[in-house]
C-alpha cells in the first residue's frame, strides 16, 4: 500500500518544495515499512493508528512544539481560537451526577427557549443524562451539534413538580477570549486576556472603548496564564499601544525568510500608562505583546519570567481533518531578543519540567536566584534600559510566587471538588435571595460576607472525604483565602467573569504591585 508514500509526496509539493529537496529513498523506506506491517504482520493492525504513530515518532525527535493532532483533537484545539462552537449555549456544572445550569449565554438558544439558571437538564433527545454516570465529555457531545438542529431537553426546575420539555435550536455560541474587563480603580481599567483567538482583537477594542467611556486613563493588561494563540491577533493588539510603523515582532527560520510585523496605524492607547501582568505560564503570542510593550518602553511589566515559547508553528492540514503543527521559525522581540528558552531536541520531558525546575531552583520565589549571562543583554529602543534574552520575558518588577498562600487543606478541598460542589449547592438554594438582596454587583462587592454556614458545610464535607486541617493554625490560614475564593465564585455565578476577577484580584500580589507601579510611573 502506497498511502503513506503518496501522502508524504503530496505534502512536500503542497509546501512548495522541489522534487530534489526531499529524499525519495526516505519516503520509499517509510512506504515499504508501512506496507510490510499492514500486509505481513502476524496480528491485525490499525493502519490509521500505524500512520499516526509514525508521524508522531518523527515529530517527537524535533522541538517540543511540533506536534500532530487527530481530527477530533484538531477540532477541540481550534474551537477556543476560532471564537465559536455550535451548541445550546449554557454554562453548567455537575452536582453529583446531574447537570445544573449556572448561566445561559445572553441571547443564546437556551435563553431564547426559556432555560433558566438553576435548571437541571436530565435528558437530551429522550436519552437520560442524569443518574446514569455519564461522563462530562459525553454530555457535552450530546448537547452540541450542527447549527439549526434541535435538542429536546428534559428539565427539572426547582419548585415545579413536573418535568419540563424545551426544544432548543442549536446555534453558533461565541467563545470569549477576554476573561475580564472592568474599572479596578478610578481612572484605571483592567483587561484580562485568556488567549489570542480570531475574535480577540474585536473583543479587546470593545472592552477598551467601554472602559474609556467609564473614565479609564491607565490600563492594567493581565496576561497571566495566557498560553498564546494567533500571532496576528497579538500583533493587532500590540499595535494599539504603539505608533504607526513600530516593529512589534519579527520571525525568521532556516527556510523562512525574515518577516516583520509592524503597527498598522497609530494606536488608540498611546498616551495612558500601561502595566502588563505576566507569570511563568504566559507564553507565545502573549510574550509577543509583552515584549513589544517592554522593548518600546511603552509600559512596565510586572510578575515573573514568562514561559519562553518563541517557536512559530505552521499548521499543515491533512486530508482526514488531522493536522501537523510544524515549527518553521523563531520569534524575536523588537530589540532582537529570541523569546524561545533553550531545549534539546527529542527531550520533551525535560522541557515540560522547566517550570517545576524553576521553582526547585528558587527562581519563582527569589529574584536573586535569577542569573543572566552578559551575552543575553539587550537595550530597549527609547530609554535604553537593559532587558534580557535567553528565553521568555523578564519583568521590570518581580513579584515572588507565594508558596504558602494555599494550604494543604485548601488544595485538597479544591482537588476533591468540595469547594465548587458546596458553592454550587449554596447558589442553588440562595440565588434568588442573593439577587434580591444585592441588586447590583457594587452592592454585593461592598457588603456581602461569606456565611459561616457555607464554611461549615465545606469543612464537614471535607471531613467526610478525609480532608481536614492538621491544626488550628492551618485552618485560620486557610479561611481568608477560601472566603475570597467563594465570594469570587458567587459573583461569577450571579454575574460573570469580570465580577469574579474584580473580587479575586483584590488579594492578588501581582495586581497590587501593578497598582503601585502605576502610582510611581
Amino acid at each position: 500500500m502506497k498511502r503513506l508514500f503518496l501522502a508524504a509526496v503530496g505534502l512536500c509539493f503542497a509546501l512548495g518544495m522541489q522534487a530534489q529537496s526531499y529524499s525519495q529513498d526516505g519516503l520509499r523506506k517509510l512506504s515499504i515499512a508501512e506496507m510490510a506491517i499492514t500486509n505481513l504482520y502476524v496480528d491485525t493492525v490499525n493502519e490509521t493508528k500505524l500512520v499516526e504513530d509514525a508521524i508522531r515518532g518523527m515529530l517527537e525527535k524535533l522541538d517540543p512544539h511540533s506536534s500532530y493532532s487527530t481530527p477530533q483533537e484538531t477540532k477541540q484545539m481550534n474551537e477556543p481560537l476560532n471564537g465559536s462552537f455550535e451548541g445550546i449555549g449554557v454554562q453548567f456544572n455537575m452536582m453529583e451526577d446531574t447537570l445544573v445550569v449556572i448561566q445561559t449565554i445572553t441571547k443564546g438558544p437556551s435563553e431564547k427557549a426559556g432555560i433558566l439558571a438553576g435548571d437541571r437538564i436530565v435528558s437530551v433527545n429522550d436519552t437520560a443524562i442524569a443518574g446514569v454516570k455519564m461522563s462530562r465529555e459525553e454530555i457535552m457531545r450530546r448537547l452540541r451539534g450542527p447549527k439549526g438542529t434541535t435538542a429536546r431537553l428534559g428539565v427539572i426546575r426547582p419548585g415545579i413538580a413536573d418535568r419540563l420539555l424545551f426544544k432548543v435550536v442549536r446555534d453558533k455560541i461565541p467563545v470569549k477570549s477576554i476573561d475580564a474587563a472592568y474599572m479596578i480603580r478610578p481612572a484605571v481599567g483592567l483587561i484580562r486576556i485568556g488567549n489570542f483567538g480570531a475574535t480577540t482583537y474585536d473583543e479587546f477594542m470593545t472592552a477598551m472603548r467601554e472602559l474609556k467611556s467609564q473614565g479609564m486613563v491607565d490600563l492594567v493588561l493581565d496576561l497571566q496564564g495566557n498560553g498564546g494563540g494567533y500571532l496576528q491577533a497579538a500583533a493587532d493588539i500590540a499595535s494599539e499601544f504603539l505608533s504607526h510603523g513600530d516593529l512589534i515582532v519579527y520571525t525568521e527560520g532556516r527556510r523562512v525568510s525574515r518577516h516583520d510585523y509592524k503597527a498598522h496605524t497609530n494606536g488608540m492607547f498611546r498616551d495612558g500608562k500601561v502595566v502588563v501582568l505576566v507569570d511563568e505560564y504566559t507564553a507565545s503570542a502573549a510574550e509577543i505583546v509583552t515584549g513589544a510593550i517592554q522593548d518600546h518602553d511603552r509600559g512596565q511589566v510586572v510578575g515573573r519570567r514568562t514561559f519562553g515559547k518563541g517557536l512559530v508553528q505552521r499548521p499543515i492540514d491533512l486530508p482526514d481533518g488531522s493536522m501537523i503543527r510544524l515549527t518553521v521559525a523563531h520569534y524575536y522581540t523588537p530589540s532582537g531578543r529570541c523569546i524561545q528558552k533553550p531545549y534539546e531536541k527529542g527531550k520533551q520531558k525535560d522541557y515540560a519540567m522547566d517550570v517545576a525546575n524553576r521553582l526547585k531552583h528558587g527562581e519563582l520565589t527569589n529574584k536573586d536566584s535569577i542569573h543572566f549571562a552578559d551575552s543575553l543583554k539587550f537595550l530597549t529602543l527609547h530609554e535604553h534600559r537593559v532587558v534580557y534574552g535567553g528565553g521568555g520575558i523578564m519583568p521590570d518588577h518581580f513579584v515572588p510566587l507565594d508558596t504558602t498562600r494555599y494550604t494543604k487543606l485548601h488544595r485538597e478541598l479544591v482537588a476533591k471538588n468540595v469547594v465548587v460542589g458546596q458553592n454550587l449547592r449554596y447558589m442553588d438554594q440562595n440565588r434568588k435571595q442573593l439577587l434580591k438582596h444585592y441588586p447590583t454587583f457594587a452592592d454585593f462587592k461592598q457588603s456581602y460576607k461569606v456565611p459561616q454556614s457555607l464554611i461549615d458545610r465545606i469543612l464537614a464535607e471535607g471531613e467526610k472525604q478525609n480532608v481536614k486541617a492538621k491544626d488550628d493554625d492551618e485552618l485560620q490560614h486557610t479561611l481568608p483565602v477560601l472566603k475570597t475564593q467563594l465570594k469570587a465564585l458567587i459573583a461569577r455565578d450571579l454575574w460573570d467573569m469580570s465580577e469574579y476577577y474584580s473580587v479575586f484580584n483584590e488579594n492578588s500580589e501581582i495586581v497590587k504591585k501593578a497598582l503601585e507601579v502605576l502610582q510611581i510611573q
